[in-house]
């Protein structure tokens, strides 16, 4: 079972990198899960990950306090932002797909912006 879900930890950790590059794609839920996924099934890459010079800082925010940084807050929502103008404008035709689509990023949007600020 350890394996299974260091195997998980893995790919989060792929599909979040990947995210960096894909505008559609979110980074940070996948490097959570990876953290939480490496804490149950290898310490030392969960360590690994809360120390590595990009993704370590917003994991122990998170951890600590549930808190997102303002920067990380205007990437998250602009890119939201932009990946539905792609949708709205290039997307399918069906109008109920487009406002779905919508409901679902002003959601992930209103989440991310009622986490607090990290407290330096």
């Amino acid at each position: 079972m350890r394996l299974l879900i260091l195997a998980a930890a893995w790919l989060m950790v792929g599909i979040g990198v990947i995210g960096i590059f894909l505008p559609v794609l979110p980074t940070t839920p996948f490097i959570i899960l990876a953290a939480a996924l490496f804490a149950r099934s290898s310490p030392r890459f969960e360590q690994w990950l809360l120390d590595h010079p990009r993704f370590g800082q917003p994991l122990i925010d998170w951890r600590r306090e549930g808190a997102i940084s303002k920067k990380a807050k205007i990437a998250s929502v602009s890119l939201m932002a932009a990946s539905y103008g792609i949708v709205v404008f290039f997307g399918t035709p069906q109008l109920w797909l487009k406002l779905l689509i919508g409901a679902i990023l002003i959601a992930c949007a209103a989440f991310v912006l009622t986490r607090p600020s990290p407290h330096r």
